[in-house]
């Protein structure tokens, strides 16, 4: 196992160094879940890993997808999360909805925004779909300062979210 000894990248690295701080994590990652087949371990893992990796990540998890209504918390790292999101709620829930990435700078201007923790001030969650289009769950990273993710965020994440849609198609349960 190939797995990578970093520092967490602090938020004012420039983009550059984050899209190689991302690639560095990634590898981890798929080093770590090389050969595992559950779906609940790999969430547990890379919530773990981005986790740990980035100074800027003060809850980092997912939330499970179990009746096209309502997100129930999965593994995560940081406080404690929201347990239940309906749909139709805050960042998670329009993420749920619609299938796609929610990048917020300042959650206080995100009507509805759940504030499960009164320290959040910025958001990015990505759907984790399945190639047939099916969701999975949605992955919350949020942090205590204002805009801490920008597009480098979003594009690693999305791409580490797709990817884990595909591999755990048919074998994740809601």
């Amino acid at each position: 196992m190939d797995v990578a000894i970093f520092e967490p990248l602090p938020l004012d690295a420039p983009p550059a160094r984050r899209a190689a701080h991302y690639a560095d994590v990634r590898r981890s990652i798929d080093a770590l879940l090389d050969g595992e087949d559950d779906w609940i371990s790999a969430m547990a893992t890379i919530a773990c890993e981005l986790h740990r990796g980035f100074d800027y990540f003060h809850w980092t998890g997912f939330y499970r997808n179990l009746d096209d209504r309502e997100l129930r918390i999965g593994p995560y790292q940081g406080g404690h999360g929201c347990l239940r999101i309906d749909f139709s709620r805050g960042v998670c829930g329009a993420a749920a909805r619609t299938h796609t990435t929610q990048l917020i700078p300042d959650v206080d201007a995100f009507p509805g925004h759940i504030a499960c923790s009164s320290t959040t001030r910025s958001e990015l969650v990505v759907p984790v779909t399945t190639p047939a289009g099916r969701l999975l769950a949605v992955l919350d990273i949020d942090s205590d300062h204002p805009a801490a993710f920008g597009p480098e965020d979003q594009r690693a994440l999305e791409d580490l979210c797709a990817a884990l849609g595909a591999r755990f198609a048919d074998t994740a349960t809601r």
